[in-house]
């Protein structure tokens, strides 16, 4: 297991290959995620599935990863260093 140590990221957690999380919950994590914020995708012409898709293409590239956070019991999307 990883300890994620970053200054940037504090989560003191580990690394959840996305692979290993079913697809409802992951669609559910991420549509959390870009809805955090309260922005209206819309508004610029992209919907929240654009958006999920978006993220979800991050998740394959390698961009992001799920980081399941120890102290919090929660996870979150951060970038990969």
């Amino acid at each position: 297991m990883n300890q994620e140590n970053n200054t940037d990221h504090p989560e003191d957690g580990i690394e959840v290959p996305y692979k290993q999380i079913a697809l409802d919950t992951l669609r559910r994590m991420i549509q959390e995620f870009v809805t955090r914020d309260g922005s209206d995708w819309a508004e610029v012409g992209c919907t929240l599935e654009d958006k999920v898709a978006q993220v979800l293409q991050q998740l394959k590239n390698k961009q992001i990863k799920v980081v399941f956070d120890l102290k919090t019991q929660t996870a979150n999307l951060v970038p990969c260093s």
